[in-house]
């Protein structure tokens, strides 16, 4: 059976990017093998955290993903800081991966640009990636294009350390979504759709209202063509729409495009937004179920356990092919 992991920041409201691009797909892989969600609320220490927010940010997280339908009796949903064995891990991979190597991360790159002070945790963020993966012997890893350089470092990581201190992880394997792995901003087809673009219609948070959703994709960039076909090349914001209404649907692109044939962009953004609005309105529902609900407390600390007594078993066996003694 595969063993799946993979984690989210908590970092506030969700789009329907992280939905398609990631989250979406997290219900179907528990159907594939024994899954591990975790809430990576050390990952967003990198950059200032108010407190008060990260506390809500993350137990926000834990309710969307039962929202969503991870089902807790199928999969392990955690906090990473309940797991202490993340952060004594992330040093001793630290100790083995190379400055070089991390300089070289486009994420880094791209997050210290321009930034006067920027903290050691945003340099060595992809080491304590690797623990949290290597942590579980996970086999699978659900990816989009902007993690996959990070997932690569996790496999050297691995890789180095069985050939200096004995067979210990296992490599994990990345699971690239194909259709949907990479949903682009609605004002920019060229940006990828993020909450932190100050164009608020840039965007559709998963707890939109329906009528700002209606708003938001009939505003939606298109094309002076007029015609609903898919071409990421020359027609990429018509395309990212049609990703958009296949994810939602569960149809083809293809049919979707003969739905639409020889109609224009009027009709096919008003269904567009139906069909969103007709995907997001039971997660919303679910959510605020779930943000009222005392179980959700209860069914962290039963996650953070079991994903304890799995990380301790790895760490017992690190400690002991590293040399470090254990009385």
């Amino acid at each position: 059976m595969k063993k799946i992991f993979s984690g989210v920041q908590p970092s506030g409201s969700f789009t329907i990017g992280n939905y398609i691009g990631a989250m979406k797909r997290f219900v179907d892989l528990q159907d594939e093998g024994d899954c591990l969600f975790c809430i990576v609320n050390l990952h967003s220490l990198t950059v200032p955290k108010d407190a008060e927010l990260l506390r809500q940010y993350t137990m926000q997280l834990a309710a969307m993903y039962l929202s969503i339908g991870i089902d807790p009796n199928k999969s392990t949903i955690f906090i990473q800081s309940q797991v202490p064995e993340h952060a004594e891990l992330g040093w001793l991979m630290q100790c083995t991966g190379y400055i070089g190597e991390l300089e070289r991360m486009t994420q880094y790159k791209d997050k210290s640009q321009g930034k006067e002070v920027v903290t050691v945790g945003l340099l060595t963020y992809p080491a304590l990636m690797a623990a949290d993966i290597l942590l579980y012997n996970t086999t699978h890893v659900p990816v989009g294009e902007d993690q996959k350089q990070h997932l690569e470092f996790t496999r050297d990581m691995a890789q180095r350390f069985n050939k200096k201190y004995g067979e210990t992880f296992i490599v994990p394997e990345p699971m690239i979504q194909q259709l949907g792995g990479r949903i682009m901003s609605l004002d920019d087809p060229s940006k990828k759709m993020s909450k932190s673009n100050p164009n608020s219609g840039s965007y559709i948070a998963l707890l939109d209202e329906p009528k700002a959703i209606e708003k938001k994709i009939k505003r939606a960039v298109t094309d002076s063509e007029g015609v609903v076909r898919y071409d990421k090349e020359n027609k990429p914001a018509v395309s990212n729409l049609l990703t958009i209404y296949a994810a939602c649907t569960g149809d083809s692109i293809e049919n979707i495009v003969k739905t639409y044939e020889g109609r224009g962009y009027g009709d096919f953004k008003k269904d567009l937004a139906e069909v969103v609005i007709e995907t997001l309105v039971p997660i919303q529902e679910n959510y605020k179920r779930w943000m009222d609900s005392p179980e959700l407390h209860t069914i962290l600390k039963n996650g953070a356990h079991k994903a304890h007594a799995l990380a301790s078993e790895t760490m017992d066996k690190v400690k002991r092919n590293m040399g470090l003694v254990t009385l």
